[in-house]
Formats: structure tokens, sequence, C-alpha cells
């Protein structure tokens, strides 16, 4: 019997990238999370019907695109 993998996490590098891309340390790790997960929230709302389908988010050392 062969084990379920989720499809998402075993492509990741290879044929779809990242949908976040930027470095933390362990004290900025999780209010990065946070706030990537606020800005697609918030984009998402603010656009329902624009058919948006991915959201990529890069962050350098002071500001975000």
């Amino acid at each position: 019997m062969g084990q379920k993998i989720h499809p998402i996490g075993f492509r990741l590098g290879i044929s779809r990238g990242w949908d976040s891309t930027w470095f933390g340390n362990k004290f900025s790790y999780s209010e990065f999370v946070k706030d990537d997960y606020k800005i697609r929230k918030e984009i998402m709302k603010l656009n329902q019907d624009a058919g948006i389908t991915k959201i990529e988010i890069e962050r350098s050392t002071n500001e975000i695109s």
C-alpha cells in the first residue's frame, strides 16, 4: 500500500515555485507567516471577483513586494 503525500509540498521547487520568498530568523519567522496570511486574506477579500488564483509574496530586508 502506498503512502499518501501532499501534492503541493511534493512539487515545491520542481514544477511549482514557492508562494512566499523570504528569509527570517527564529524570532521574526512567525510574524512573517502571519503577515503573509493577512496580506493574502485582504487581497482576496478586496478582489473576490477578479479571478486571482495565486498571490506571490517576496520580502527583502525592509520592504514587501
